[in-house]
């Protein structure tokens, strides 16, 4: 009878069995077997085991133990030995025998050595993606066993992608995933399953590193690149370059430029749109045919824009007066003239080529104060005719003048009248005109309504003064005086006052005599009597009549 007592350590487990093995005689002609304990062990690889091998036959003297596998020797007696295997690291069937009653017997085990894959790594991704293609993912296992219980699965994220067993070594799994957008940024990873529960252990897990993958989208159509035609060195013009149906718009890249000079591009993007934006300004040295360039560059790949550019210098027009303020009659000389290639106009008259000057002589009047002078200059780009004008006007000195035609040299005005003196100077610098009256200095207004009185009446000097001289014209004023009507109304007063005078008289000698009864008249009066009325009278009798 044996007892068999098992010891199990993790990791890299010894395995340990210890029997004890009580002999008794069998029966004449009873077969004896040889056992191997344990029997078909599981355990991981690069442990140590303990295996016993014991027989109940009474005349077995020696058991030995054959393998590969590295023994020692640690224990025997009557029918059995116990050996050490230690660094197990592969499946191996181990073998045991003995002799008895002079005919060997044998007995076995298969180890099973299990252990984790060593290496599990997916294959690198591409950089960028397209969206819409088949992406291909590849998952290498070095290592692992037993292989029989061993799978491979392929992630997105957590997704179940593929699931196949590990073939081969290193195994190689394979699977192919249609990209789309929501692909970008997604992590993608490999993953090994040894599944143990069948043997009494549990699931073994192995995972690679994680790979991220970035897809992009590009459109079909190229940028739209708004540029001008026509750059001067010097001057400054914006460049747009705008592009739809960019995917991931936020990681493209744009580069603009003029010619060999990259421009400082500003770079924002709304959805799938990207616009870029930069100021371009043409040097000297780029003066001809030129192009401005847009490149927006996503996932590995470039789509490009291009648009003919021209850079020209265009100098003038450069208009000159010899004197800007001329005296009044000195000779004036007028010239225009630009850059090369440039054909100028003065006053309507052209040059006699492109690049040549434009002049022309006056001899400066009055007339010619505050006179404009245009000079237009005409240049060629391309096919195109490009136009600039100029002007400058001259300024006469002359003066100070007084205008006899509007400043009348005798007025002859009534007393007691508004008027206005209307006289007016002119003069470059403009002159300041006084009318002083000869004798008094007394000044009267110019321009403006005043009332006019007799003390106006007299000559006056009017003057017209500026830093380049004084001007004089004699004014007469002759003020007429309204005719006297004092003596005709006076008497009219006195003729009125002797009338009153005597009717007050009258009705006072009247009032007197009616108190009295009568009234009585000198003789020599040839004027009729007056009689007062007598009570008969006032009672409708008639009168008598005065002796």
């Amino acid at each position: 009878m044996a007892t068999i007592v098992p010891s199990v350590s993790w990791p890299g487990a010894c395995w340990t069995l210890l029997v004890c093995c009580l002999l008794t005689p069998g029966a004449q002609g009873q077969e004896f077997l040889l056992r191997v304990e344990p029997q078909n062990p599981v355990f991981p690889a690069g442990g140590s085991l303990l295996v016993n091998c014991s027989t109940d036959c009474p005349s077995s003297k020696k058991i030995i133990l054959e393998t590969s596998l590295s023994k020692e020797l640690v224990g025997n007696g009557t029918g059995w030995a116990a050996f050490q295997l230690s660094n197990v690291t592969g499946n191996s069937r181990i073998l045991c025998s003995g002799y008895c009653n002079g005919s060997q017997i044998t007995g076995f085990s298969d180890i099973t050595v299990y252990s984790l894959p060593e290496r599990v790594e997916l294959a690198p991704l591409p950089l960028w993606q397209p969206v819409g293609q088949n992406l291909t993912l590849r998952c290498q296992v070095e290592g692992g066993s037993p292989r029989t219980s061993l799978m491979v699965v392929l992630l997105r994220r957590e997704e179940e992608l593929s699931r196949q067993p590990a073939v081969g070594e290193p195994a190689e799994v394979n699977t192919t995933v249609l990209t789309s957008r929501e692909d970008h940024g997604a992590h993608f990873s490999c993953r090994t399953e040894l599944d143990m529960k069948p043997q009494g252990l549990e699931l073994f897990w192995n995972t690679s590193a994680p790979r991220q993958l970035r897809t992009f989208a590009l459109p079909v159509t190229p940028p739209r690149l708004v540029a001008p035609r026509f750059l001067e060195v010097e001057k400054s013009w914006p460049v747009t370059c705008t592009l739809d149906g960019l995917f991931p718009a936020s990681e493209a890249q744009v580069y603009l430029a003029l010619g060999d000079q990259m421009l400082n591009a500003t770079v924002m993007n709304h959805g799938d749109m990207l616009t870029a934006t930069a100021t371009a300004t043409a040097r000297a040295n780029q003066e001809g045919a030129r192009e401005i360039v847009c490149n927006v560059i996503l996932g590995g790949e470039r789509l490009e824009a291009r648009e003919n550019l021209t850079v020209f210098s265009f100098l003038g027009p450069i208009l000159n007066l010899s004197e800007p303020s001329a005296p009044e009659g000195s000779t004036v000389t007028v010239s225009c003239m630009a850059g090369a290639r440039v054909q100028v106009t003065l006053d309507g008259v052209p040059a006699a080529a492109p690049g040549q000057p434009a002049q022309l002589q006056l001899n400066a009047t009055e007339s010619d104060d505050g006179r404009n002078f245009f000079c237009s200059a005409t240049l060629e780009v391309d096919g195109e005719f490009l136009c600039r004008n100029s002007s400058v006007q001259l300024r006469v000195l002359y003066g100070p003048k007084i205008d006899r035609a509007t400043c009348p040299q005798h007025l002859k005005w009534k007393d007691k009248t508004r008027h206005i003196l209307q006289c007016q100077a002119r003069g470059n610098p403009y002159p300041q005109l006084r009318c002083l009256k000869e004798g008094s200095n007394r000044e009267v207004p110019v321009g403006i309504p005043f009332f006019v009185s007799v003390t106006h009446n007299g000559t006056y000097q009017c003057q017209a003064s500026s830093s380049r001289g004084k001007y004089t014209l004699v004014v007469v004023m002759d003020i007429e005086a309204p005719k006297s009507h004092f003596v005709p109304v006076f008497l009219a007063v006195l003729v009125t006052l002797g009338v009153v005078t005597v009717v007050v008289a009258l009705m006072y000698v009247f009032r007197e005599h009616k108190r009295s009864g009568r009234y009585r008249i000198r003789q020599e009066s040839t004027s009729l009597p007056l009689t007062s009325m007598q009570p008969t009278e006032a009672m409708g009798e008639e009168p008598s009549r005065a002796e």
